[in-house]
């Protein structure tokens, strides 16, 4: 089967053999839908769907899983509940992915590789049916089986221009260039309580931050995702340089059972985290990524690592002090926040090298207090203020410590 296995299936038809809209998005039949035990423990996943669509299956490993692409898909009144269960399927992830694209994720819990995999059509009423086999093998054997397969038409965009491309330095007089970076999206929806999803909230309140740091003049904002699509952790970094952003931040609103964690939070990149609570965060954020199905195994090198640990020599202090300048101000706009506001840990998204880089936890969804602030549009007006008023303490302390490092 090769080292990866990948299957491409395009599906063409001319005229409408019923009264099926063909134009719309192809929508999932959950009644034709299911997770099947077959004999000696395979596992079987069928999907109908109102028409076929252009598609595409591979494995990764660390943690296994099964990855399905398919052209957008319409997944509303769909629940992965009705699948069923079966013994080696952990659980199963789908959503949009990107613009035009979605992805479904099947988390397992042993070693299945996928043994078929098809589509069919029926003839008269369009309908299709995609059907994938697994067959239990060795572990050493599944994990030859795996890997990304690489299509431009599939892939995600190009990261950022080399070393050495970058945007010259920008005139004293032009715009901060902000990227704000709502966490989660798509396929990964963060951290839920009730009808409070944490991709949806942060968006949200990007939104009112981008708006307010706008109405404050010279700034220039960007969002990492202005709408409800999957953003890889690799991807919001690049759009930081490729924009030549001054600053970024990610918005985070997780939810920790442990501990009673209650108010907001500003992290800066560690490699050891600052606590076991910055810890666990840390690599749940980052999990993201794996049950979205991105493998990013051996992105970086040794050599790789030691260039932009000296890059951050110049970047930590910077971000450090966009981190207290941030506490300061949104507790003095909004309020009290957490007990230890100021933390740091190994956050994926912060490892920009040369774009000093916070994530705020707002607050935590596990928290009642919390929950309410985060929902009410005053109290996040209150704090996006208090951001923005932390912004421009910081341009102006950062602009006068680099004139001192240049003199």
């Amino acid at each position: 089967m090769g080292r990866i296995l990948f299957l491409l299936a395009m599906v063409f038809w001319a005229g409408l053999a019923t009264a099926q809209d063909f134009t719309g998005l192809a929508r999932v039949d959950s009644a034709d839908s299911a997770l099947r035990e077959e004999r000696r423990g395979a596992v079987a996943l069928n999907l109908g769907l109102s028409q076929g669509v252009p598609w595409r299956v591979f494995q990764l490993d660390d943690p296994r899983r099964l990855v399905l692409d398919f052209r957008e898909i319409d997944w509303t009144g769909f629940e992965a509940e009705s699948l069923g269960q079966v013994d080696g399927v952990q659980d199963v992830r789908f959503g949009q992915f990107r613009p035009g694209w979605s992805r479904m994720v099947v988390l397992l819990d042993a070693p299945l590789r996928v043994d078929k995999a098809g589509m069919t059509l029926d003839a008269e009423s369009g309908a299709a049916r995609l059907s994938v086999l697994m067959r239990p093998v060795a572990p050493e054997v599944f994990a030859e089986g795996t890997g990304v397969p690489h299509d431009p038409r599939w892939d995600l965009p190009d990261p950022a221009l080399p070393e050495g491309q970058a945007r010259a330095e920008r005139p004293a007089w032009a715009p901060v260039v902000v990227v704000l970076d709502p966490g989660h999206g798509g396929i990964d929806p963060g951290a839920q309580r009730g009808n409070a999803v944490e991709k949806e909230l942060m968006l949200t309140f990007a939104r009112e931050i981008r708006d307010t740091l706008r109405r404050s003049g010279n700034f220039e904002v960007i969002l990492t995702r202005d709408e409800d699509v999957f953003v890889s952790l690799e991807r919001r970094v690049s759009i930081a340089h490729e924009v030549g952003a001054d600053l970024f931040i990610s918005l985070h609103a997780d939810a920790l059972q442990q501990g009673g964690a209650s108010g907001a939070t500003v992290y800066t990149l560690a490699k050891d985290a600052s606590d076991k609570a910055s810890a666990i965060l840390a690599q749940r954020h980052d999990r993201a990524d794996i049950l979205a199905g991105i493998d990013l195994t051996g992105a970086e090198d040794e050599v790789a690592d030691v260039l932009l640990d000296l890059a951050r020599l110049e970047t930590a202090p910077r971000s450090r002090l966009l981190a207290s300048s941030l506490v300061d101000a949104m507790e003095a706009a909004a309020g009290p926040l957490n007990r230890k506001p100021l933390r740091q840990a190994g956050f994926s998204v912060l490892k920009a090298a040369d774009v000093p880089s916070v994530l705020i936890e707002v607050g935590f969804l596990s928290s009642n207090r919390d929950m309410t602030r985060l929902q009410d549009p005053n109290w996040r007006a209150a704090m996006a203020g208090g951001l923005r008023d932390g912004v421009l303490k910081w341009v102006a302390e950062d602009k006068v410590l680099r004139d001192l490092v240049r003199q």
